[in-house]
């Protein structure tokens, strides 16, 4: 399985990205390992993830993820947050 995810920086930015593997990535950038981007901004915690079938998919949804605005992003989480509360 491939994930696209968002995380949320210190400075409250988001950083989103994809990977066959959310646990070792996340360890990654909070390590300073992970990108120039987190590396500057550091990692506050993963905010959100969906999940793939193939690495075209997450790639493609990472793509049209980072050209949201930042209040598309936040909807996005927060949508999610609603769902998450019914069906855990």
């Amino acid at each position: 399985m491939w994930y696209m995810y968002i995380l949320e920086c210190c400075d409250g930015r988001f950083y989103i990205g994809m990977t066959n593997n959310v646990e070792k990535r996340l360890s990654e950038h909070k390590s300073g390992e992970g990108g120039r981007f987190t590396r500057s901004f550091g990692v506050k915690k993963l905010i959100y993830q969906e999940e793939y079938a193939t690495k075209q998919e997450a790639m493609k949804r990472e793509a049209q993820v980072k050209g949201f605005t930042k209040k598309q992003k936040i909807a996005l989480v927060q949508d999610n947050l609603k769902i998450s509360k019914y069906i855990s």
